[in-house]
């Protein structure tokens, strides 16, 4: 009697800042594993835990079905996370790295490795599975996106954005009320994530903010200071969305101008610490307008706020995990899961997958077409874009 063929074997790991669908990736994973007859493995804090030997069984740790259902609803990364870059293919370190690397993957005997996560994460998939290509591993890798931020390339947009999108609408829109109670002039302004990308904070168009700033058009201090002060004649409180990540008219951040002193960079060259910019421009409209300003900022609140969850993010987070199974055991590689808009009234989403060589290290910005002539809001077409991915918002925002 021929033996049966052996159990695949699929490691999974998480990578970059946590989201409140990234959980669902993963259990669309093991489901997917599960419905291959595969095995699945999860890195603890991503490739660098992994490399350190930190793995646990997903398959005692979740069970069953109820199992994938809480953890399809849990926020943040349950397996842990990293921000660890890997040695580029040319570095000296590289042979050694990688040697290492894949002498321990064929060790546990993985069939193919899985890394939900964003840009940098892509970056990790790109560089294993080119030196993979380059050894002639059979070792399968694939990306499973994910990021609040939405910069990805090759995908209408990313797992995790819809929600943080509803969470950051809904906090806009409660925080413009609040602003509103006194009969006063001010102006607040609402800081959002984004370093490169106003997607997130192109989503607060759906709480209807008077102004929208975003990174990919630099801001004129003074156009801004004028038009606040021209929306201050004819009403009490002005509330502006902006990026964390917009720059001055010189194309450097403001938040430079409130950085700490000393503040590093991270693996990936990115300032550690982005924030600071709403403060700054609060100052600037005191001084300048004479008014009571408010900065406020979002911070890691708009990650994980599973509260405000979007079931069209859940659901398409699940079903890009589950599809990087099938695309890994059909023997693609190197490959990112993906998803293209067929419709916007109703919604409709198409899957597949696209070369992460074509991903990683890129960034989506918003088309300068979806953003106001003045850079200080964004188009219907924005709206059209971010409404069905956030889903309804609560009813009690509509106002009375």
């Amino acid at each position: 009697m021929a033996a049966s063929p052996a159990k695949k074997r699929i490691l999974v790991g998480q990578s970059g800042g946590p989201t409140a669908a990234i959980n669902s990736s993963l259990a669309g994973v093991v489901a997917g594993a599960r419905e291959a007859g595969a095995e699945t493995v999860g890195m603890r804090y991503g490739i660098q835990g992994y490399l350190a030997g930190r793995t646990v069984a997903l398959g005692e740790a979740l069970p069953d079905d109820d199992a994938l259902a809480l953890l399809r609803r849990t926020p943040s990364s349950w397996l842990g996370s990293c921000r660890f870059k890997l040695p580029a293919l040319d570095a000296p370190e590289a042979e050694g790295f990688f040697a290492d690397a894949f002498a321990k993957l064929e060790a546990d005997g993985f069939d193919a490795v899985l890394y939900i996560g964003g840009n940098d994460s892509m970056d990790t998939i790109a560089k294993l599975g080119a030196w993979g290509a380059r050894m002639g591993s059979p070792i399968r890798f694939i990306g499973v996106p994910k990021t609040i931020d939405d910069d990805l390339v090759g995908i209408d947009h990313t797992p995790g954005y819809g929600s943080a999108a509803r969470f950051v609408a809904t906090a806009v829109s409660e925080v413009a009320r609040d602003a509103d109670v006194y009969d006063l002039k001010s102006v607040t302004f609402v800081e959002i994530m984004g370093r490169d990308a106003g997607w997130l904070a192109g989503s607060a168009c759906l709480a209807g903010p008077d102004l929208v700033l975003l990174p990919e058009v630099t801001l004129d201090e003074d156009a801004l200071i004028e038009r606040i002060s021209v929306l201050l004649e004819h009403q009490n409180t002005v509330v502006v969305a902006m990026s964390e990540g917009v720059r001055g008219a010189d194309g450097h951040l403001i938040a430079e101008k409130t950085v700490a002193a000393g503040t590093g960079v991270d693996e990936f060259g990115h300032l550690a610490q982005l924030s600071g910019p709403s403060r700054y421009l609060a100052g600037v409209a005191k001084a300048r307008l004479g008014v009571k300003t408010r900065a406020v900022e979002l911070s890691t609140l708009q990650r994980c706020a599973s509260h405000c969850a979007s079931e069209v993010d859940l659901d398409e987070a699940f079903e890009l995990g589950r599809r990087g199974v099938s695309a890994a055991l059909a023997g693609e590689s190197v490959r990112m899961c993906t998803l293209t808009r067929t419709g916007d009234e109703p919604y409709a989403a198409e899957y597949g997958t696209v070369d992460v060589l074509e991903v990683a290290n890129k960034v989506k910005p918003v088309p300068r077409e979806w953003i106001c002539a003045d850079g200080m809001g964004v188009t219907d077409d924005f709206r059209r874009y971010v409404a069905p991915l956030a889903g309804t918002l609560p009813q009690q925002l509509k106002g009375l």
